[in-house]
């Protein structure tokens, strides 16, 4: 049989050497982390606890010197600090720390200084005997003035004495074995760097190897497998896009040959297929295909395709008769339908239009205002074609009345409701003897509520917010009640502001209780400037972030203006209006009055 390098025996020849380098890699940095990790717990945890403990103990021997030292040549009460620390240590802290050394010490490897330390703990235990000695000879604070107990222990403690001498006995062996310790540590320390030295060399040359072989076995892959493979990718990638290949790909002996023998025949299909569609979409039923093979189901299912779009030809001929003479119909109703509209359109609109000559008919004309107000201005802009906005400008006992009524909603019913509020305010007005502000919009709301049967909390809250002057040039005294909307009065670049009652006008709060208005009295000065207004202006929504323009951008705006004539102030409003609205809708309608005292 003849041996085949297949695909698989390839990519299973280059994986596998990358695979024993990578394991060989593996073992050699497992058995050094081994020995390091070995080297590092033996310098964490026995020689450098050991050393630390040594030099406590060091230091325990030197403390202890000197404690004793004091003991004899000081004389004191026996229960002072350095006294109770002396027998602390020899009570307590030399066993523990005693007791500690020698877990370590049976780790240690070198035997010498196991036996060098046994001997020193034999020393320390006869130095610690002798100073048992001097602390029973001095109990007591009296025991000093013994002679006998002085003569006794003070040669034990002086230069040449046995305490002296064996501390710094027991001191130069503890130095010798800390320093035998240290030097382990050292010497393990370097068996440590250097085994991670050598493996730091040894995965250097292992990476080395990995990425040769690597390239190697990539090589060998890209010119024996990737460049084919890539070949038949950009014909399936063409094909993909509608677009068959014109040439063949190369035949070989492996797994990627049959695919390019395969994609060769499958080809060379799709280009019959082709002829096939394009014959069956220029309307040749009759158009000659034979399918590959039995088990051609894309070829199978091509001759089923030419026999149902046959069918379906027939039967949407048909359809499109029908259906073209329903959309004719239904067209001619459609147009019949926008006529009607159309004509209804024209009826509202035109109605609206009239309402509006209605609506204006109510409204004083400019001669009215000119002659009762020679300086002011009227700024009225509705919303719709009608307004839910209207003004009021009269003159009546030598007084002037003028107001600005803002009636609930807009457009059509907004208009209902000012021209209910227009004829109660004439009425009113009429019949009132003594004009009283107050007493007015009292008469007004009370009329409000009667018309639209408003006696109860769940009926609508329909009604009007109003600001309502009336200024006797006489005594340039006047009279001011508001619902809500309040009045401006600037007088010497100084604006204050008349509040409103939040009292809307037409509603009902209580079966048994009437709010009444209040009327301020406000004596006027030549120059005064006086503003009311409705809520359109200030709920404007635009700007560059398309917020309210507020109620106190509203005061600041008629404060940079008050200073132009009156026909400029009125330029002036209406340019920030729109400039200030933008491209957004209006939302409500408005209505300012100026006027000047």
């Amino acid at each position: 049989m003849k041996f085949r390098f297949s695909i698989g025996r390839r990519l299973g020849t280059g994986f596998g050497v990358l695979i024993v380098l990578t394991l060989v890699a593996f073992m050699l940095t497992n058995i050094t982390l081994k020995q390091g990790r070995e080297k590092t717990n033996d310098v964490t945890k026995i020689y450098t606890p050991s050393v630390n403990l040594l030099k406590d103990l060091n230091l325990l021997i030197v403390k202890s010197k000197m404690l004793i030292s004091n003991w004899v040549y000081y004389p004191s009460p026996d229960d002072i600090p350095e006294k109770k620390e002396m027998r602390e240590i020899l009570s307590t802290r030399y066993p523990k720390l005693k007791d500690s050394i020698n877990r370590y010490e049976t780790l240690w490897k070198n035997e010498k200084t196991k036996k060098n330390l046994d001997s020193v703990f034999v020393q320390i235990d006869s130095l610690f005997s002798q100073d048992k000695i001097i602390m029973g000879q001095l109990n007591s604070f009296t025991s000093y003035d013994d002679p006998a107990s002085l003569f006794i222990v003070r040669p034990m403690v002086d230069a040449e004495g046995i305490i002296t001498t064996e501390s710094q006995a027991i001191l130069d062996k503890l130095g010798k074995i800390i320093d035998a310790e240290q030097g382990t540590a050292v010497r393990a320390s370097s068996e440590m760097i250097y085994s991670f030295s050598l493996l730091d060399r040894i995965v250097k040359l292992l990476g080395a190897a990995l990425l040769v072989g690597g390239i190697i076995i990539a090589f060998f892959t890209v010119r024996s497998i990737v460049r084919p493979v890539t070949q038949l990718k950009d014909m399936l990638i063409s094909m993909g896009k509608g677009v068959l290949p014109t040439s063949k790909s190369k035949v070989r002996s492996d797994e990627i040959g049959e695919m390019a023998g395969a994609m060769n025949n499958l080809v060379e299909a799709l280009h019959s297929t082709t002829e096939f569609a394009n014959e069956v979409g220029k309307g040749n039923f009759e158009s000659h295909y034979k399918p590959l093979s039995e088990e051609d189901v894309l070829g199978h299912a091509l001759l089923k395709m030419r026999k149902d779009l046959y069918e379906n030809e027939q039967q949407l001929e048909r359809k499109v008769i029908e259906r073209t003479e329903e959309v004719v119909r239904q067209k001619q109703e459609i147009e019949v339908k926008n006529k009607e509209l159309e004509v209804l359109y024209k009826h509202v609109t035109d109605s609206i239009r009239y309402a509006k000559r209605i609506q204006e008919s109510i409204l004083p004309p400019d001669t009215v205002i000119k002659k009762l107000l020679p300086e002011s201005f009227v700024l009225f802009k509705p919303k719709d074609i009608v307004s839910g906005d209207f003004y009021w400008i009269s003159e009546k006992n030598g007084n002037v009345i003028f107001s600005a009524v803002d009636c609930t909603g807009h457009g059509v019913p907004g208009a209902f409701m000012s021209l209910v509020g227009y004829n109660l305010l004439k009425e009113i007005i009429d019949n009132m003897q003594e004009l009283n502000a107050a007493h007015i919009l009292d008469r007004l709301s009370a009329g409000v509520r009667s018309t639209l049967h408003q006696f109860d909390k769940s009926a609508a809250k329909d009604g009007m917010d109003i600001a309502l002057c009336i200024i006797n040039y006489n005594t340039m005294e006047m009279q001011f009640a508001g619902a809500f909307n309040p009045a401006f009065l600037i007088r010497r670049s100084v604006m204050q502001e008349i509040k409103a009652d939040k009292i809307l006008i037409g509603y009902s709060y209580n079966e048994d209780e009437t709010k009444n208005y209040t009327n301020n009295v406000i004596k006027l000065e030549k120059g005064d400037l006086i503003y009311v207004s409705t809520d359109g202006f200030p709920d404007q929504f635009g700007g560059p972030s398309g917020k309210k323009f507020m109620v106190k951008n509203f005061r600041t705006l008629l404060m940079d203006i008050h200073r132009f004539n009156l026909s400029e102030q009125k330029n002036a409003l209406e340019n920030r209006f729109e400039q200030w609205k933008g491209n957004l809708e209006q939302i409500d309608d408005i209505c300012v009055i100026g006027v000047k005292i």
